[in-house]
This record gives structure tokens, C-alpha cells and sequence, in this order.
């Protein structure tokens, strides 16, 4: 496939996943009250942990792989199966513990244990696609995933239970995942199914989950945190206002995911930081331009799309708009990071997570909820900071052979 064809099914695929994305936060804003959406918001929170987690580990490798060769498939086939059987093995326990608690958080999670192997499946195969080369297959797979989601929350009625909406939200993956299975066997005829090098110690996958854990999902689950010992619709009025950014949350992800195969395109290693820098700019002005236009939607408007919970949300805005400008940063500066020296990022992974979350508790402390949300704005910009210090430092130094990382392997963190 040519370079721009292939860059502008990638870019559709991205959107089309975040239209899904956001489009069922919005059906479940508007087909619950404020509390159940807070609930939903908890279970729905879980999951985007789990969903980072599991890209992390076997996502993650995958696409700094190159090429299209027996070795690529046979690790495109070894990642989807090792996917399948690991969200099994998670989400059984996890579905036969909730089912026997109370309340509406419990019956939430206890589904989303059962619709795990489908929901974490479907996205594997993306990240198989992207591997491969072949994001137009990526693109119709997500295609059928937005419209079976769709049609199967729109026959829902106010008031549904937040394990209602997780149960008809996960099993609406099921065809887009059937027909990414078919696609997929086609791609790789032959190919050998490898899970052992997946568990060994070393593999790449071990050190992005360690960074996904005190990156993305301390912060998250902070946010859990806070609504448990403080007010539990906190949950509700975060996930409302990144909800309307759901858009560039996708982007920023894809990009760390999706972005090394495209940009491992262009030979000089100079350009390729220049082309990370210059996508860090387009994203922080695409941001600033949404929160721009969500700060002058209508609360008529807002209302259609949050339904009770548009109030809260909206007062979030201002902030939440400046924590994904900085995002925009960050995740490029990352995206960097993993291009010179993937074994970089750990450590800034760990201070600034940490230092994320010291600003998220002492914002809300100060401030309530809109200083939560400040705290979160500031704890993403001194991570971009640091990784575009830490991507300067690694160009003067220039490039070390002995650097060099494996894709399917690194050496143990010490």
C-alpha cells in the first residue's frame, strides 16, 4: 500500500474509533441519570485501564516490528490469541467475584468480565493490521464495530442499569471481531501461533505495562480513588468532560500505538523527530480549537449530547481543555522517546505519573472538583516538559549502536 493511502486509512480508522468512543459515553450520559452515570463512568474507567494495559503489553511491541515478513505474521497471530486468552483468564474471576456483590458498580464490572475477551480482542487485531501494514482492513473492522454499538444502544431506553448498557455495549464487538478474525487468518496464511516469548522475561511488552501502570492508569484509578473516599460524582463529571474530548484521547493513544509504523517510513532520524514535533504542534492546536468550541456550545446543546450531566461537566472545560494541550505534547515527546530509545521513558514515566497524581489530590483538596481537574492539567504539562528535554538531550548525543532495542525483547529493567 502507498505511503499516503496507508497514512489516510490510518487516519480513518483513528476517527472512526473515536467516534465510537465518545458516541457510547454519550448514549449512556443521555440514557442515564447523573448517578448511574457515574457508575457507568467507574466500570467504563476499568475497562479504558484494562484496554491500555493489554495494548501495552502486546499492542505496544507489536508495531514497532517492521516489515511484513513470517516473523511479523507469526507475532500478529501469537498477540491476537495471547489477547483472547489472557482477557479470559482476567475476566472470569472478575465476573464471578461482582456477581455475587451488590449494587450497581458490581453488576457493571461483573459484565464487563464477560465481554472483556471481545472488546480487548477486536482492538488487538488493529494493532495486528497496523503491523501488517494493512490499516484499511483496520478501518473495516471498526467500521462494523462503531455501527453495531450504535444500533445496539440506540434500542435502549432511559433508565437502563449501568450492567444493562456494559453488556450490550461489549457484545456489540462480536461481529467486528468474527470478521477481523477471518481477515486476519487471510493476511497471515500459515503463520504459527508463539505464545511462550510473550511470558518471557525481557519482552518489551513488560516495561510499556510497567509504564502504562504508573502512567496512564495511576492517574485513572486516582480518579476512582478520589470518588470513593470524596463525592462519587467526580467520576461522573471528569469522565463527562473528557467524554467531549473523546476525539483527541483516541488520537493521542493511536499515536503511541499506531504512530512508529508510519513514521518509521521516513529514513532520517532528524525528520522523524521534526515530523513528531510538528504533529505535537497540530494536536495541541486541535485541542485548543475543540475546547474553544465546546466552551461556546450552547447549554441547550449540551444538555442533547450529556444529557443531567452537561453542568458539571461543562464547568470542567477550561481546564480539561488545557490538560489535552499539553497531552497533545506529551504523548509526541513520548512518541520520540520510543523511536530513539524506547528504554527511556520509564523513568519519566514514574517521577511525572507520581507527580500527575500529587497535583489531581492536592488540586481537589484546594479546589473541589474543578481543582482536580487543574491539578490534572498540570501534572500533563510538566510531563511534556520533561520528555521534549529528555528528546533534546538524546539528538546531541547522537545515535548509540549499543542502544538498539529489540522489539520483541529488551533486558530486564534493573
Amino acid at each position: 500500500m502507498r505511503a499516503r493511502t496507508a497514512v489516510l486509512c490510518s487516519v480513518a480508522d483513528q476517527g472512526v474509533a473515536a467516534l465510537t468512543n465518545i458516541l457510547v459515553l454519550v448514549a449512556a450520559a443521555r440514557l442515564t441519570t447523573v448517578s448511574d452515570f457515574a457508575r457507568f463512568s467507574a466500570v467504563y474507567l476499568v475497562f479504558t485501564v484494562l484496554l491500555g494495559a493489554s495494548g501495552a503489553y502486546t499492542g505496544q511491541p507489536l508495531v514497532l516490528r517492521r516489515g511484513a515478513g513470517e516473523e511479523a505474521r507469526s507475532a500478529c497471530r501469537s498477540a491476537v490469541a495471547f489477547t483472547l486468552l489472557a482477557s479470559a483468564a482476567l475476566g472470569a474471576p472478575l465476573a464471578a467475584v461482582c456477581a455475587l456483590l451488590p449494587g450497581g458498580t458490581a453488576g457493571g464490572l461483573a459484565m464487563l468480565g464477560l465481554v472483556l475477551p471481545a472488546v480487548l480482542g477486536q482492538d488487538a487485531v488493529r494493532y495486528a493490521f497496523s503491523t501488517l501494514q494493512l490499516p484499511h482492513l483496520a478501518l473495516l473492522s471498526d467500521l462494523l464495530r462503531l455501527a453495531g454499538a450504535i444500533a445496539a444502544l440506540s434500542a435502549q431506553t432511559y433508565g437502563a442499569s449501568p450492567a444493562r448498557l456494559i453488556a450490550v455495549w461489549g457484545l456489540s464487538a462480536l461481529p467486528a471481531l468474527l470478521l477481523s478474525a477471518v481477515l486476519l487468518h487471510r493476511a497471515t496464511p500459515g503463520a504459527r501461533v508463539r505464545l511462550r516469548p510473550m511470558l518471557r522475561r525481557g519482552h518489551l511488552g513488560q516495561r510499556f505495562t510497567v509504564e502504562f501502570a504508573v502512567g496512564n492508569a495511576t492517574a485513572q484509578l486516582s480518579v476512582l480513588g478520589l470518588g470513593a473516599v470524596g463525592t462519587p460524582l467526580l467520576i461522573g463529571a471528569l469522565r463527562g468532560a473528557t467524554t467531549l474530548f473523546g476525539p483527541l484521547n483516541v488520537l493521542y493513544t493511536s499515536a503511541t500505538s499506531f504512530g512508529p509504523p508510519l513514521l518509521g517510513r521516513i529514513g532520517d532520524e532528524r525528520r522523524r523527530v521534526r515530523a513528531t514535533a510538528a504533529l505535537a504542534a497540530v494536536l495541541a492546536a486541535t485541542a485548543a480549537l475543540w475546547a474553544t468550541v465546546l466552551a461556546l456550545l450552547p447549554d441547550a446543546a449540551g444538555r442533547r449530547l450529556l444529557g443531567d450531566t452537561w453542568p458539571a461537566a461543562a464547568a470542567l472545560l477550561p481546564a480539561t481543555g488545557s490538560q489535552y494541550a499539553a497531552m497533545a505534547a506529551g504523548t509526541c515527546g513520548l512518541l520520540a522517546l520510543r523511536m530513539l530509545d524506547p528504554r527511556t521513558t520509564l523513568a519519566l514515566q514514574v517521577v511525572f505519573s507520581l507527580t500527575a497524581v500529587a497535583f489531581l489530590a492536592g488540586g481537589y483538596l484546594v479546589g473541589g472538583v474543578p481543582g482536580a481537574a487543574w491539578g490534572l492539567f498540570l501534572g500533563s504539562l510538566c510531563k511534556a516538559a520533561a520528555t521534549w528535554t529528555r528528546v533534546a538531550r538524546l539528538r546531541r548525543r547522537g545515535p548509540d549502536p549499543a542502544d538498539a532495542v529489540s522489539a520483541a525483547a529488551s533486558p530486564a529493567a534493573p
